[in-house]
C-alpha cells in the first residue's frame, strides 16, 4: 500500500486495528486506479468492522458487501449479457479469437472489470444498475453481414492465430479489415459468420442457426460490408448489391437496430456518416426499392407468425449456396427453433417451418401458393418462390354492406341451420400437422365433374353448391361426370379460418351525435336462438338484426362464407386421405345459393 495517501497511513500507524485508515487507504487507490490494492485495502477494512470491539462499530459492516459477493453479482450479468451474444468472438485489440470462456477472463483481467469492484463496496451499490451498465458496455460486439465468396477465412485459419498477423489474401484480408473498422468506432469485440463457428461441431451449428437473429438484434453495430459497390458510388449502386438477394441477409439487415453500410474499399456508403444508416431515407429507399419491402417494415421489424405470408413473400426471391439454408436462414424471421439437418434437402427443410409456423399459428395464408406441391406436403409447396405471387386478396364487403345482407338473409334462410353451421365452424380446431399429414379443418363441396379443355392443360370443375369453374395444372386429372363417375373422389374445399366469425366492436366507436335512431342493445351471447327467439327479438328492436346476438353473428358469417374464395382441389388418394392438384394460379370459387346450408360439408380432411 505504499504511495497512498500519508493521512490514511498515518490512521493506520495510530491504531492498526481501526477500519478508518483503510477505509481512507481504499478512496486513494481507488483514486490512483490502483484497483487491486484498493480492493486488498477494503477486504482488511471489512475484516476491521467484523472484529471491532464496539457492537456500534461492528453493526456499521452491515452497510457493506464482501468484494467476492459483488464479483458474484458481476459474474450474473456477465452471463445475463453473454446469453445473446456468439460463442465465439475476436478480440479486436488483440486480434485473437476467444471462445466464452476467454473472454470472461479478459473482462476479469480488464481494468473495467477490476474498477467496478472496487467501487461497488455497499450493498445500495447492487441496485444501481451500474454493474450491468459496465458489463452490456465492455461486451458491445459488433456483427458483420456480407456476401460470402470464394476465399472466406474459416475457423482453422485464424484459431490460435493473431489476425492482423496473417497473411491479408482474400477472406483474411476482408476480416482484418472488419476487425480494424469496428476497433476503430470503439468495440472490442466482433463477430463474422465464417471464421467465428466451428462447422465441423454439429452442436455448434444447431446453436448458431437459432440464435442468430437473436445475436444480430442485440448487437451494438451490424456492419454491412458491399464487395461489388465500388468506392465513390452513386445513389442506386446499393439496390443492384447482389448483397440483397442473398437469403441470410434479409435478418441480418432487419435484425439490428444499428446498421452503418461500407462499399468494396471499406469507406462507407454514400459518404453518409450518420450514426445509423437506418434513419437515412435516401439509403431505406434504394432498400425498398431493391428489395420490395417497405422502408418502415425494414426498421421496425419484429420476429414471430404474425403476417407470416407477406414474410415468405419478401423472401421468395432470395438464394442461398446450401439448399436447406431457404429454410434455416428464415428460423429467425419467424421466431422459431428447430432441427438443423444438413443433407435433408431443400422441399424437407422448407416443409418442417412451414409445418411449424401452421403448428404455432394457425395460420393458412402459408398454404396459399402458386407453382408445384412439396414431396414433404402436397399442400406445401416444394420452392420458396412459389410464395413470390403477392397473396390471394379478394375485396372484402363493408359494414353497411354487411348488414344489409344479413337483414335480407333474415327472411329467406332457417335461423337454426344457420346457427347450428355457426357453432360447427366455431368449435373446429386448428389446423395441425402429424406425421408431414396436414389434418385441415374446412367446408368441402363434392367436384362432380371434371372435363379437359382440348389441346391444353385447362380444366373446367363442377362442384355440388358452387358455381363452375375453371383451373390450370399440370397434372393430369381423371376426366368424369355424374354420367360417367368414377371411384377416386374430388372436393372442393374453403380452409377454415377462424378470423371469419369475428365481429367488429363497434363499442369502441364514438358516439354520431347527429344519429337520432337507436341501434338497439347488446344481447348476451348464449344459446343460438330460435325462429321464436328471433321473432321476439325483432318486435323489440323494431325489426332491425342486432350486432350482438347470436342469430346476427351467424347470418353475418353466412354472408362472408357467400363471397368468393381461394379453393384448394383435392384428390383423394386412399379412404379419408387426399392429395392437393397444384395449379398454375389461385383457384376463386363461390357458392351459387348462401341460403343453401346443407350443401356445406364441414370436415377436417387429412391432406398427405
Amino acid at each position: 500500500m505504499g504511495g497512498c495517501a500519508p493521512d490514511a497511513q498515518k490512521v493506520i500507524e495510530l491504531d492498526p486495528s481501526f477500519h478508518i485508515g483503510y477505509q481512507l487507504t481504499h478512496a486513494a487507490l481507488h483514486g490512483l486506479q490502483r484497483y487491486d490494492e484498493a480492493i486488498d485495502a477494503f477486504t482488511i477494512m471489512l475484516s476491521k468492522l467484523d472484529h471491532a470491539p464496539e457492537a456500534k462499530v461492528r453493526d456499521l459492516r452491515q452497510l457493506y458487501i464482501h468484494p467476492s459477493r459483488v464479483g458474484d453479482a458481476i459474474q450474473r450479468a456477465v452471463w445475463t449479457e453473454l446469453e445473446y451474444a456468439p460463442l465465439r468472438l475476436l478480440n479486436t485489440s488483440t486480434g485473437l479469437l476467444c471462445d466464452r470462456a476467454a473472454q470472461i477472463d479478459a473482462f476479469k483481467a480488464s481494468a473495467e472489470y477490476k474498477e467496478l469492484l472496487s467501487s461497488t463496496t455497499k450493498h445500495s451499490d447492487l441496485h444501481t444498475g451500474r454493474i450491468k451498465d459496465v458489463v452490456a458496455t465492455y461486451f458491445s460486439c459488433v456483427l458483420l453481414s456480407h456476401r460470402w465468396e470464394e476465399m472466406e477465412a474459416v475457423l482453422p485459419d485464424i484459431q490460435d492465430k493473431v489476425v492482423y498477423e496473417l497473411d491479408g489474401l482474400g477472406g483474411i484480408a476482408k476480416l482484418q479489415s472488419f476487425c480494424k473498422v469496428a476497433r476503430d468506432a470503439g468495440y472490442r469485440w466482433a463477430w463474422m459468420d465464417t471464421c467465428c463457428i466451428d462447422k465441423r461441431s454439429n452442436t455448434e451449428v444447431q446453436e448458431s442457426v437459432n440464435s442468430m437473429f437473436v445475436w444480430y438484434r442485440h448487437s451494438a453495430l451490424t456492419i454491412v460490408y458491399l464487395s461489388d459497390v465500388p468506392p465513390s458510388s452513386k445513389p442506386g449502386a446499393l439496390a443492384r448489391s447482389i448483397w440483397n438477394e442473398r437469403g441470410w441477409t434479409f435478418q441480418e439487415f432487419v435484425a439490428p437496430k444499428v446498421v452503418i453500410l461500407y462499399q468494396k474499399d471499406w469507406s462507407l456508403y454514400l459518404g453518409d456518416r450518420s450514426p445509423n444508416h437506418k434513419e437515412s431515407s435516401a439509403i431505406m429507399r434504394e432498400l425498398e426499392n431493391a428489395t420490395g419491402i417497405d422502408a418502415q417494415a425494414l426498421v421496425t421489424f419484429r420476429p414471430g407468425m404474425s403476417a407470416a405470408r407477406q414474410k415468405l413473400q419478401w423472401a421468395s426471391k432470395r438464394v442461398t449456396t446450401l439448399q436447406e439454408d431457404v429454410a434455416y436462414s428464415l428460423f429467425g424471421i419467424f421466431g422459431v427453433t428447430l432441427p438443423v439437418i444438413y443433407g435433408e434437402r431443400k422441399q424437407h427443410a422448407l416443409g418442417r417451418l412451414l409445418q411449424e409456423i401452421v403448428a404455432q399459428s394457425g395460420d393458412i395464408s402459408v398454404l396459399d401458393w402458386i407453382g408445384q406441391y412439396s414431396e414433404f406436403n402436397s399442400c406445401l409447396p416444394a420452392h420458396i418462390t412459389s410464395y413470390t405471387t403477392p397473396s390471394c386478396t379478394l375485396p372484402p364487403l363493408s359494414e353497411d354492406d354487411i348488414y344489409t345482407q344479413v337483414s335480407s338473409l333474415r327472411e329467406s334462410v332457417s335461423t337454426a341451420l344457420a346457427s347450428k353451421m355457426y357453432d360447427q365452424l366455431e368449435q373446429l380446431s386448428a389446423p395441425r400437422f402429424a406425421n408431414c399429414r396436414l389434418h385441415l379443418p374446412c367446408i368441402s363441396f363434392r367436384v362432380t365433374e371434371v372435363r379437359r379443355k382440348r389441346g391444353s392443360a385447362e380444366y373446367r370443375i363442377k362442384a355440388d353448391g358452387l358455381h363452375d369453374l375453371f383451373i390450370t395444372t399440370a397434372e393430369t386429372l381423371v376426366q368424369f361426370s355424374r354420367a360417367k363417375p368414377v371411384q377416386q373422389t374430388f372436393l372442393l374445399i374453403r380452409a377454415w379460418d377462424q378470423d371469419l366469425i369475428w365481429v367488429p366492436d363497434f363499442a369502441d366507436q364514438p358516439d354520431s351525435t347527429d344519429d337520432k335512431e337507436s341501434i338497439g342493445y347488446w344481447s348476451e351471447a348464449g344459446s343460438p336462438l330460435d325462429d321464436s327467439q328471433l321473432v321476439a327479438s325483432d318486435k323489440f328492436h323494431g325489426g332491425s338484426p342486432v350486432e350482438g346476438e347470436p342469430v346476427y353473428r351467424a347470418l353475418r358469417l353466412m354472408v362472408r362464407l357467400g363471397q368468393p374464395f381461394d379453393a384448394f382441389l383435392l384428390a383423394q388418394q386412399r379412404v379419408g386421405e387426399y392429395k392437393r392438384i397444384a395449379s398454375d394460379h389461385n383457384i376463386v370459387a363461390q357458392v351459387k345459393d348462401i341460403t343453401s346450408v346443407d350443401n356445406m360439408d364441414i370436415r377436417t380432411v387429412e391432406i398427405l
